[in-house]
């Protein structure tokens, strides 16, 4: 891009943020303008890495109406049982979409928290189905804002960077996740490289392990659960001689459930004067933090844990306002040297959605159908990779209660999984569950980007493993290939911008939620509402994904190909629309290796009409007849110049009269007559749409027939969002 571009983005980015709105203190602006430390101009100009993981929030609950990201304005939304789609979600009584939740008519800062445990966040992924959401996660959990809702959180991302593909790691709540953020795994990795599916005995499928009871230092934590024995990330860094610390208040951490590394034994049996002890237990606070920044005594590798009121926890009770108060604090302390910030990344994510609604279908290994065949593929073996429920819906007693239990209070008991939630057995993919926001903030990540590449809680151990050239053995090989190391999102090679966006104050969080408290609960309108997504494109990084799929007809049989020329890892979701009801197949493909699968039409029909989703709005619809003799398409790029290919095959006896239509362009739709038996090609340059394609191909003969292909040809350079972007709804 031109540096002309590059101001007038920024301009307009800033405009967009709020112009109206109050600049940060000077320090930080003075902060923002610094230039990034680059010598080597590769990762290794990376001298500190900090990381914060706030609570409970969805992609689509904070950034779904936020221009340039995939958000509401999604053109290519999965399929539901119901004949709709993705946005339309029900409780089993009445439909819901998202709806705003607008700071002057309702209590937008402190929304409702909703159910998030394994049971119900299962049942509501319904193995990819979706469609219940709100009836097993209440219709609170349709709820989002706006800009004007979360001035702060909107400038952070136009500011930086934000990921509109980072998911929470596992499907259920808090303790699981943030054992994966800190360890790489939130089940056995022995195990799981035997080829043996954890129970909760060698798992943590719901919250018990990291909440504690007692005082730091003394008496001490009394901690539930047996100890995990895996190297968590902190035991990896001291290992190799990394500097690390987590900067917490040990008795005001939300009794614990801030801290993923109190599951393991290394850190339940330190001892004062241990490193580990010294770093992750005791009391390190932020003024500790911005002390060793303007001492230059930063470690390598930071964690900063939050109170439960500064968490930003629906109902926590905390607020957007008051946590985006709470980063304030953290950004203002790392940003306190600027020799110290031009060297630093500070990773912003959310451990997980709470039960906040998120449309897009988690990447995960492939469900089990109720007949125990599996749905779907992989090149990676994936033996191991599911949680073994061998309590199924059983009722069993409930150890946070043990206590009111002891002084005669109520007996508590919990379960793994919904009695109502019967589409699959007992044995269930961990993971990865839904989007949750992740700001990239750093010297290297400026200037309003998104990046799309897709990402999970280990995506933060990988960096720190690219970075630090140390291995997290815990991380498994199916993440590895599929979640993103994040160092797609920096710019290394360039940095350095002198023009950077103002971010709004965040000290007025108190009078915020004062007045939020008067005014009604954020509930669901009567009936469903439009969907709404401000339009416009922003700057999007190049992406590693090179995908193809192709099908070949036969009589009574459809099989799909897939194909990954690309360098990472990618899951093809499909889903049969003549068969909604079932399990959508989901197919992990390696880089560099391909897969195939037969779909039948069912019992006296020949129609098929299959839909492919993949990472980056990456879409394929595959319909018609299977009595063969269909016309076959394949898709070829020209990634230098931005040019897709379609190679048109006609095995039929007659000619193939054909339609093609660009929804990038208005033009009529391109005429194409292929010769009985032949194969013919046609191109379609994309650079004036930023290399994004949306190509339908339609058959005269025959009106079940479309083929449509849409996604972006990646170039190795960086450049913008899908343009069409919210420009339907």
């Amino acid at each position: 891009m031109s540096e002309i571009d590059r101001r007038k983005f920024l301009k307009m980015s800033a405009g967009a943020a709020g112009a109206a709105l109050n600049l940060l203190p000077p320090l930080i602006r003075k902060a923002l303008a610094v230039k990034a430390y680059s010598p080597t101009k590769t990762i290794r100009d990376v001298q500190h890495v900090v990381i914060l993981m706030q609570e409970n929030r969805s992609f689509d609950h904070y950034f779904g109406a936020m221009r340039g990201v995939r958000g509401f304005g999604d053109r290519f939304p999965i399929p539901l049982e119901s004949g709709k789609r993705a946005f339309v979600q029900s409780d089993g009584k009445r439909e819901y979409s998202p709806y705003r939740a607008d700071k002057k008519t309702v209590n937008a800062a402190l929304v409702n928290g909703t159910p998030h445990d394994f049971p119900d966040t299962q049942a509501a992924w319904n193995q990819g189905k979706y469609g219940f959401w709100p009836m097993f996660k209440t219709p609170y959990s349709m709820a989002y804002y706006t800009r004007e809702e979360i001035p702060f959180q909107y400038a952070l991302a136009e500011s930086f960077t934000i990921c509109d593909a980072y998911h929470c790691s596992i499907a259920t709540g808090t303790d699981p996740n943030r054992i994966i953020f800190w360890s790489g795994s939130n089940f056995d990795p022995e195990k799981r490289a035997a080829g043996i599916n954890c129970t909760d005995a060698d798992s943590e499928p719901v919250n018990l392990r990291c909440w504690v009871e007692g005082k730091m230092p003394d008496p001490g934590y009394t901690y539930r659960g047996n100890a995990f024995k895996w190297d968590t990330i902190p035991d990896v860094l001291q290992k190799a001689g990394v500097s690390w610390r987590i900067y917490q208040d040990p008795n005001d951490n939300w009794t614990g459930a801030m801290h993923g590394c109190l599951a393991f034994e290394s850190f339940r049996n330190a001892k004062p004067g241990s490193p580990v002890y010294e770093n992750g237990m005791k009391h390190w606070s932020i003024k500790d933090l911005t002390e060793h920044v303007k001492n230059n005594t930063l470690p390598q590798v930071s964690w900063v844990l939050p109170s439960q009121s500064n968490s930003e926890h629906p109902s926590g009770p905390s607020s957007p306002n008051r946590g985006g108060d709470f980063t304030h604090q953290v950004l203002t302390a790392i940003t306190a040297n600027p020799e110290v910030w031009s060297k630093t990344v500070f990773f912003l994510t959310f451990d997980e959605n709470d039960g906040l609604f998120d449309h897009i279908p988690a990447p995960a290994v492939p469900s089990y159908n109720s007949d125990g065949s599996l749905a779907g593929k992989s090149t990676i073996d994936l033996a191991g990779m599911y949680f073994h429920n061998d309590k199924g819906t059983s009722e069993f007693p409930n150890p946070f209660h043990e206590a009111s239990m002891k002084k005669g209070g109520p007996v508590r008991t919990r379960v793994y999984q919904d009695k109502r939630d019967t589409i699959t057995g007992n044995i269930r993919p961990w993971g990865m569950g839904p989007r949750v926001p992740m700001y990239i903030i750093s010297p290297w990540s400026k200037g309003g980007w998104v990046n799309s590449e897709v990402a999970d809680h280990t995506s933060v151990g990988q960096f720190l493993e690219k970075r630090f050239n140390i291995t997290i053995p815990a991380i498994s090989p199916w993440h590895r290939s599929v979640s993103s190391d994040l160092i797609s999102a920096f710019d290394f090679l360039t940095p350095n911008d002198p023009v950077f966006p103002p971010l709004p104050d965040t000290a007025n969080y108190a009078s915020i939620e004062e007045a939020s408290r008067l005014l009604p609960k954020a509930t669901a309108p009567e009936s469903p509402g439009p969907l709404f997504q401000e339009k416009g494109t922003r700057y999007s990084r190049a992406l590693p994904y090179r995908l193809h799929t192709h099908a070949k007809v036969v009589f009574n049989k459809i099989e799909l190909f897939f194909e990954n020329k690309g360098t990472v890892g990618a899951v093809f979701h499909v889903y049969d629309l003549h068969h909604l009801g079932r399990i959508p197949r989901r197919y992990t493909v390696e880089a560099g290796k391909s897969l195939s699968d037969e779909w039948v039409p069912a019992s006296g029909s020949d129609k098929y009409a299959l839909e492919v989703f993949g990472p980056n709005g990456y879409f394929q619809r595959f319909s018609g007849a299977s009595m063969g003799g269909e016309p076959e398409i394949k898709v070829a790029y020209d990634y230098r110049k931005g040019i897709v290919h379609l190679e048109i095959q006609n095995p039929g006896k007659a000619v193939a009269e054909m339609t093609v239509m660009n929804s990038y362009d208005k033009s009529k739709p391109l005429r194409i007559d292929v010769p009985a038996g032949k194969k013919i090609a046609r191109e379609w340059p994309c650079g004036n749409q930023g290399d994004w394609y949306d190509l339908t191909a339609e058959l005269k003969s025959n009106p079940a027939y479309q083929r449509r292909m849409a996604g972006r040809i990646e170039t190795g350079k960086h450049g913008i969002s899908d343009p069409a972007m919210a420009m339907d709804i």
